[in-house]
């Protein structure tokens, strides 16, 4: 169903079962896939593919012109997986930098007034709580939890299974499977009460523990808390994840004393 009194672009391409309700506003250049829903006043703009079953609040803007200087107008792209939904007022930019442009992953809940600026790759299973601001080029991995007024500065990243405490301010980049609140940013153990509802023995939770006692309070650098790891904690899926994160970043991670890094 898409109200008449809705402008759909001509060139837009429509799935099946679609409801496009008055006043929203789909541009030229836009996919959107089956099953989803485009509630009142809310603004597809070119350039941005939607999976199926998607849900957008009124008043969310979905691939906005990226707000970077180094955009000069070319072909930039947003896409959306499955199953998301977008509460009311989101702005998500396009992205420019990357072929795929800002990417969304399926299976996620954005919530009221929250920004994913240009080029962010969100890797799906994951909430962002009210008010979440991100600008360019964030990374955030599966099954995490982002609350309410945290902001993301460029480059960040976050590892999968990690809750961010609202209102935190994050310039740099969270590990996997942690904890992180308060202003500066602080390790506040490991995020176990999520990983235990998502199937995570206690054994496998007590490994997770025990690396970042390594990193985190045994008063040695990240470097050397590395070496510790791979002598002390049992090899498995989880500790590559968090050995791989902290190598891949160059030992950069947050809540680490600089003297220590």
């Amino acid at each position: 169903m898409i109200s008449p009194l809705a402008h759909v672009d001509a060139s837009a391409k429509i799935g099946e079962n679609v409801i496009i309700h008055p006043f929203a506003y789909v541009d030229k250049d836009v996919v959107i896939g089956d099953g989803c829903e485009i509630m009142p006043y809310a603004s597809i703009l070119h350039g941005t593919r939607m999976g199926s079953r998607c849900k957008v609040f009124q008043g969310a803007i979905l691939g906005a012109d990226p707000q970077d200087f180094r955009w000069k107008g070319g072909e930039a792209h947003c896409v959306i997986g499955d199953d998301v939904v977008i509460r009311e007022h989101v702005i998500v930019n396009r992205g420019f930098e990357t072929p795929e442009g800002t990417v969304i992953g399926s299976n996620i809940f954005i919530m009221a007034n929250s920004h994913v600026g240009h080029d962010c790759k969100l890797a799906g299973k994951s909430v962002l709580g009210n008010g979440v601001t991100m600008a360019g080029n964030v990374r955030v991995g599966e099954n995490v939890i982002l609350s309410s007024n945290t902001i993301f500065h460029e480059d960040s990243k976050v590892g999968a299974w990690t809750l961010v405490k609202g209102g935190c301010r994050i310039s740099g980049n969270v590990p996997p499977f942690v904890i992180v609140a308060h202003n500066p940013v602080e390790y506040y153990g490991v995020n176990a009460y999520v990983m235990r509802k998502h199937g995570y023995t206690d054994e496998q939770i007590d490994e997770v523990a025990k690396a970042y006692r390594h990193i985190y309070q045994s008063g040695t650098s990240v470097f050397n808390a590395l070496q510790r790891i791979e002598a002390d904690v049992a090899p498995s899926e989880s500790r590559d994840m968090i050995t791989n994160f902290i190598n891949e970043v160059d030992l950069k991670i947050v809540a680490v004393p600089v003297e220590l890094e």
